[in-house]
């Protein structure tokens, strides 16, 4: 369920902006995004930040001190965080300000090389020591057998939420933001995510799997816990479209899609 933007910061939160990077001269509301009550470009009397936050007592605000424990271990792939406060009823983070669109996911795309360029990178980061939800926890509502979770199981960082708004182009780079549902789990699992949001903007699932697979991790993956999560993914967008969320409808007919691609032909 996405959680309603607030038009305008309230006065509280602007003082605690003000109490971590100064004054305050400008305030531009972001509309990507679904996660935070609060998404605004802020600029100081020094620098330009992203600000997010979320009320205290909202259900998803664990989602908040995810970023921020682990914001030092994705430096230089994703915008560096500045500050993290929760006071005054609210949890807020200040990030460097990172000018750029969003990723183009259509079919010939030039952003596409240049965000499975970052993926490769996000390969290389070791498993951070906080604590992080693994993929077969995540999913374990979703299987028919509990045993098909072992195909998810893996130690590798995974971000999971692929939606171009989480991926920014700046110059000739991809930065990954939203990391509040970063997970640990089989290294193939994000190319797998990546490529339900390809199909969503015009791949046919035969295109997505084959810009998935310069990903190092899909040649490797097992192609029967592959059909597994395509089914799983099937499952779980549409729970989430028939929920009441209309955003998610092209999500739902992308995972049906894929779940249709890799079932047996026989």
């Amino acid at each position: 369920m996405s959680t309603p933007r607030l038009t305008e910061l309230p006065d509280i939160v602007v003082r605690l902006i003000e109490k971590a990077s100064g004054p305050v001269v400008d305030v531009g509301t972001i509309n990507a995004g679904l996660n935070s009550a609060i998404a605004a470009h802020v600029r100081t009397a020094d620098r330009s930040l992203f600000v997010k936050g979320l009320p205290l007592d909202h259900p998803r605000v664990w989602t908040q001190k995810r970023e921020a424990q682990i914001s030092p271990y994705v430096r230089g792939i994703a915008p560096e965080l500045l500050w993290h406060v929760d006071e005054d009823g609210w949890s807020i983070l200040g990030f460097e300000y990172v000018a750029g669109g969003h990723a183009d996911y259509t079919p010939g795309s030039t952003d596409l090389p240049t965000v499975m360029t970052t993926m490769h990178r996000l390969i290389d980061v070791p498993t951070p020591g906080i604590e992080l939800k693994s993929m077969p926890h995540r999913l374990r509502t979703y299987v028919d057998d509990p045993a098909d979770l072992s195909w998810f199981a893996g130690n590798s960082l995974l971000h999971t939420e692929w939606n171009p708004h989480n991926v920014l182009m700046t110059g000739s780079k991809a930065l990954f933001v939203d990391w509040g549902w970063a997970s640990t789990g089989a290294a193939w699992i994000d190319p797998a995510l990546w490529l339900l949001w390809l199909i969503a903007h015009g791949h046919t699932p035969h295109q997505a799997e084959s810009a998935a697979a310069a990903h190092p991790a899909w040649e490797p993956a097992p192609p029967a816990g592959l059909n597994v999560f395509a089914r799983v993914q099937d499952r779980i967008w549409t729970s989430i479209a028939e929920s009441g969320d209309e955003w998610a409808r092209p999500m739902q007919r992308a995972a049906r899609a894929w779940h249709q691609h890799r079932l047996p032909t026989s």
